[in-house]
């Protein structure tokens, strides 16, 4: 090799080096620090984070088909990977940005300002109300960036023949490139957990005392609970709970500011502080709730005690006008829920909850307060981090759900799953159970089929009570080759689950719960 050849090889980085995306990983880069910055900058300030209020602008603009599909799929970790996408498809569109400097800096600064402009967009449309703040701090964050940008790829531009993507000009010195990009990525990844870090020192305490309910939870029948392994327990731990809202930050709320509103068509609206309701009457019961997301045969379900003030209680406070219909509750995450009055003064245990089997509900799960009714789906009735009831008219208003098409009133349907067995088991007598529910009604039998034969009775274990699910066995004489199992539930007014096969969507999915076990 000649030493010219070497000479113009030390000039380009040497040829036989990696082609990089110079003017990409500038803009990424870039992007990185002025987010880094704009987070901490929120966090420091309290206001909102720039790239959560993204994530929720996301989820209110998904296509129910997409949600329900996402929940279908990913269960509880469709969040997690919503921010994944978000964060992928931001890192793409800044390395666009970072190309365009290299060639046109306008441009460059341009795509990242639009990029800003988007943020700030989803900030000003923050259902807690929290963004103004961070929309400064985006305003910052982009300052920085851009200026980073700017002087990462000048010495891409600094040339009569501008690279092409891969490509740096004669003189580019590589390695002093790499640094600086690497050097401006890790302060912005710095910033973004500092942010992480002062949140967290933020966070208001959860450990409060519980006073004694006046009404403790019956005593759990002899037979509630079957302990068979494999099988749904009667209670599920708080740490198995289902969890499925729109917040892709946990609502921070303090018991030392909280107030719950209760206000609309009452005859004296009232404000009432946490220490208020611990002062009332609090009642225990065992409630099982559902998601309206959940497929037949689904695991958005759980079984809870809860402990809370009831619901009518405090709505007979504020007087309720005759014309109402419908309560409208907000969340502190900005979500809105629709429920059918009738169900929150009719009788049943409607709980403002405070407590979950015995401790102060977590934050995941609401603290400090969210509402328990025992009969209807999670989207018209369980609002968790609750501040507010609007005593209203379902003709005068639209709640979160509702306006993405989902029903007004949603009364969950009598369902079954299949818990046992397992997909492969040896021939011999073999057990088949699950859990049954009908909320409200009250689950009267369970019945299984084998192979499209006949539909046999399955042994129910005792009723706890008709808002919460009942455990069930069958007992199989499984004999070689692959079987198909189904099941189906009755309430108490003798009607079956309908084995007509629907999605979630509108108002919960229906159809027989089924499967496929291979034995031998």
């Amino acid at each position: 090799m000649t030493s010219g050849n070497l000479a113009e090889q030390k000039a380009s980085g040497s040829a036989s080096a990696p082609r990089l995306p110079y003017g990409p990983l500038a803009g990424i880069a870039a992007g990185v620090l002025g987010l880094g910055v704009a987070e901490l900058i929120a966090a420091l300030a309290g206001g909102a984070s720039p790239l959560l209020a993204l994530g929720d602008r996301v989820i209110d603009l998904t296509p129910r088909w997409l949600k329900g599909a996402a929940v279908a799929t990913f269960g509880t970790a469709d969040k997690p990977i919503l921010l994944a996408c978000v964060g992928l498809v931001t890192l793409a569109l800044l390395g666009v940005a970072g190309a365009l400097a290299v060639r046109r800096p306008i441009l460059g600064a341009g795509m990242l300002a639009l990029l800003g402009a988007i943020d700030i967009a989803a900030l000003l449309a923050d259902r807690a109300g929290n963004g103004t703040t961070g929309i400064v701090a985006i305003v910052i964050g982009l300052a920085v960036g851009i200026t980073a940008l700017i002087l990462l790829t000048r010495p891409l531009r600094d040339t009569d023949s501008p690279p092409t993507e891969a490509e740096a000009p004669d003189g580019f010195d590589r390695r002093r490139f790499l640094v600086a990009a690497a050097a401006v990525t890790a302060v912005g990844a710095a910033g973004g957990v500092g942010a992480k870090v002062v949140t967290a020192r933020r966070l208001p305490a959860t450990r409060v005392a519980i006073p004694a309910a006046v009404s403790p939870a019956a005593l759990l029948p002899a037979g509630a609970e079957l302990r068979i392994d494999g099988l749904t327990p009667h209670l599920t731990p708080v740490d198995d709970f289902y969890r499925i809202d729109i917040a892709l930050l946990t609502p921070r709320v303090d018991v030392a500011d909280y107030r719950l509103k209760i206000h609309g068509l009452v005859d004296d609206p009232v404000e009432l502080t946490y220490e208020d309701l611990l002062a009332m009457p609090l009642y225990e019961r065992r409630v099982t709730i559902c998601c309206v997301s959940n497929e037949v045969g689904g695991d958005l379900i759980g079984n809870a005690t809860w402990t809370g003030v009831r619901i009518r209680d405090v709505l007979k406070r504020a007087g309720l006008s005759p014309d109402a219909d419908a309560v409208k509750s907000t969340g502190a995450d900005g979500i809105t829920i629709g429920t059918p009055l009738e169900a929150l003064t009719d009788g049943r245990d409607s709980l403002l909850a405070i407590a979950q089997d015995g401790e102060p509900l977590t934050r995941d799960h609401g603290f400090p307060v969210r509402m328990v009714v025992p009969g209807l789906y999670g989207y018209v009735s369980a609002t968790k981090w609750l501040t507010e009831l609007e005593v209203t008219r379902f003709a005068d208003f639209r709640a979160y759900w509702t306006d993405r098409g989902w029903s007004a009133e949603g009364p969950i349907k009598t369902e079954c799953r299949i818990d046992l067995p397992g997909d492969d088991v040896m021939p011999g007598e073999r057990t088949i159970a699950g859990v049954a529910w009908a909320q409200h009604r009250g689950v009267s039998k369970v019945e299984v089929r084998i192979d499209d034969g006949p539909w046999q009775p399955a042994t129910l274990a005792a009723e706890d009570s008709i808002d919460t699910w009942r455990q069930w066995t069958y007992r199989w004489d499984a004999t070689e080759g692959e079987h198909r199992i189904e099941a189906r539930a009755y309430d108490r007014t003798g009607t079956p689950q309908t084995a007509d096969e629907a999605p979630p969507a509108p108002d919960g999915a229906t159809g027989y719960p089924t499967r496929t076990v291979n034995v031998g």
